[in-house]
């Protein structure tokens, strides 16, 4: 008889990965994240450093030496320090303004509770979403003769341009300091007011510096933004009250000045950067403050016996109404004809307006946006995912840290530095690049590159604080568990990120169906977008162009309200973001 022998009660542990199958992988490692943060580097350097350093330099190369007295002759010119006090007065006017009006709204929307909130604070995110050249034509229907407030004879004034900035900012300050309003615990102020604390001496004792990063990170970001509005300020001001970026476009188009242009853009990319400076200190006060609390809800019904409550919803409730009167004039406006009230402005759509005014219909430039749009949603969201993936990393080394704010201020600068300049600068330097037989200005994938170019920075704001508020702990338990980095990516660091992409999309879309400074140099004739056509109607005389470009203005407002609609919901309602 045979005995059995019994069988072993743990298995053999399988060996570890040798030294060489580590050191494998640690360079496997380095290569992923060394692409991760090369193919965006290249992207920028070749569409946007490139085309940029080469209009400046064109202005201060003369017979092929260096010739800086083209600052010297700028800054000689009236014309340029009143064009400077006039873009810092908009900017700062501008900011001021909408931080005002933005921190009750941000109370009153994130911080309290009401029938219909949902859907004013949708209302209010509209005018940030609409095109540029739209807010413009909205404001000259609601100000110019025949507007609702044409009385007010504000049609192509200082306040004029300084409402329109107000109007597209405004949501910046309420989404900015809401989000972190509304998460701040309650019980802190209460404890204030039940040592006797008036509500007022509450809120400026503790409220208030609680807010302090976040009022400035919103007010950095608005003053960046109204110091580089374009086709707003063209539309409204013309040459009478132009900004920096207005006057690259004229001094480039109009004059072919390149050396003020480029004199010019140093001076806008000075601005910019001192902005994003602070923007990203506020920002980094403001997300290591997040990091110390946990998420509390404090919001409360909105009561309006309350003096606080009752101000705030009155300020609040002003503003949605002011918001919402250049949106009704477009639209009653484009149902003006000079026959009467009809849809003859919607129906014209599908011709070429009057003589000499448009190439194709405002129907095929529209089908041209939405491609275009598609083209950069997906360029955009690429390539901006991979650097907020990047930069979202906590290296140990002081040296990683300073490389990867580096990395995530370089891929701001596009948002500050003129998208004329970058269009112009695409003219340029894409014609035979490199030597090669290929002129790759008459390519039709020119204008998505450069729109593109202009929506990263909106994909990275978008998703990168999503992917910083990740707890590091996760990664690191599922590293414990035997993920691989790959694995510990799509299980942890994908997820997360998703509940922000649908948000990311939209917002890479409307940029596209609303940016206009580098197309209007990049566009053919045969194959314009939407802002060119309507800029290019403005621009034509007869009722019948203007009432064109007030119908082609809605249609591109609701395309653009629509899509961010959508991408609302398909964030979900963990979706987070800022801008």
């Amino acid at each position: 008889m045979t005995t059995l022998a019994p069988a072993p009660t743990t298995a053999p542990s399988a060996p570890g990965p040798g030294p060489g199958a580590r050191r494998g992988a640690g360079a496997v490692r380095v290569l992923a994240w060394g692409l991760a943060a090369g193919i965006p580097l290249v992207f920028l350097g070749l569409f946007f450093a490139w085309p940029v350093v080469t209009l400046v330099a064109r202005g201060f190369v003369t017979d092929g030496t260096l010739d800086l007295s083209a600052f010297a002759d700028v800054f000689a010119r009236q014309r340029t320090w009143r064009i400077i006090g006039l873009t810092l007065a908009q900017a700062s006017l501008g900011t001021v303004i909408a931080v005002v009006l933005g921190v009750p709204g941000a109370y009153v929307l994130h911080r309290c509770r009401f029938p219909g909130r949902g859907a004013v604070r949708a209302f209010v995110t509209v005018p940030f979403v609409l095109p540029t050249v739209v807010v413009g034509v909205a404001f000259r229907s609601l100000l110019a003769e025949g507007g609702l407030l044409a009385g007010l004879h504000l049609d192509g004034t200082f306040a004029a341009i300084v409402a329109a900035l107000v109007f597209f900012n405004y949501t910046i300050v309420v989404r900015t300091v809401g989000s972190l309003w509304e998460r701040i615990d309650p019980r802190t102020e209460q404890a204030a007011r039940a040592l006797g604390a008036s509500p007022a001496r509450a809120f400026v004792s503790v409220t208030l510096p609680a807010l302090g990063p976040a009022i400035a990170s919103a007010a950095s970001l608005v003053f960046l933004f109204c110091a580089t509005a374009f086709g707003t300020v063209l539309v409204l001001g013309g040459l009478r009250f132009g900004t920096i970026e207005t006057e690259i476009w004229i001094q480039t188009t109009q004059f072919l000045d390149l050396r003020a242009a480029s004199v010019l853009s140093v001076v806008q990319v000075v601005i910019v950067a001192a902005v994003l400076v602070v923007a990203a200190r506020a920002r980094r006060t403001r997300e290591r403050a997040l990091n110390l609390a946990e998420p509390v809800d404090g919001t409360r019904p909105l009561r309006l016996r309350s003096a606080p409550d009752a101000v705030a919803a009155a300020v609040t409730a002003l503003v949605v109404v002011l918001l919402a009167l250049p949106l009704v004039s477009l639209v009653v406006r484009s149902l003006r004809t000079p026959t009467g009230w009809g849809l003859d402005n919607y129906v014209n759509l599908g011709t070429t307006g009057g003589p000499n005014a448009l190439t194709v219909t405002v129907w095929e430039a529209a089908v041209n946006s939405l491609r275009i749009a598609v083209d950069v949603t997906v360029l955009a969201v690429v390539v901006g995912g991979l650097v907020a993936l990047v930069v979202s990393r906590r290296p140990r080394r002081r040296a990683g840290r300073r490389a990867v704010s580096l990395l995530d201020a370089v891929f701001m600068l596009p948002l500050g530095v003129s998208a004329v300049t970058v269009g112009f600068g695409f003219l340029l330097t894409l014609d035979h690049p490199f030597g090669l037989d290929v002129d790759l200005r008459r390519s039709a994938l020119l204008v998505p590159i450069a729109q593109a170019v202009v929506a990263v920075p909106i994909v990275v704001r978008t998703v990168l604080p999503v992917l910083r508020a990740i707890d590091p702990r996760l990664r690191e338990a599922a590293a414990t568990l035997g993920a691989g980095p790959g694995r510990v990516l799509a299980s942890v660091d994908v997820p997360m990120a998703a509940r922000s992409l649908g948000l990311a999309v939209g917002f890479a879309f409307a940029v596209s169906l609303g940016e206009f400074g580098a197309t209007s140099f990049l566009a053919r004739p045969d194959r314009p977008t939407l802002p060119v056509v309507i800029f290019r109607l403005i621009g034509r005389p007869g009722a019948e162009n203007h009432g064109m470009a007030l119908a082609a203005s809605v249609l591109l407002a609701l395309l653009t309200a629509g899509i961010m609609a959508t991408a609302e919901r398909l964030r979900g309602p963990a979706g987070g973001g800022e801008l």
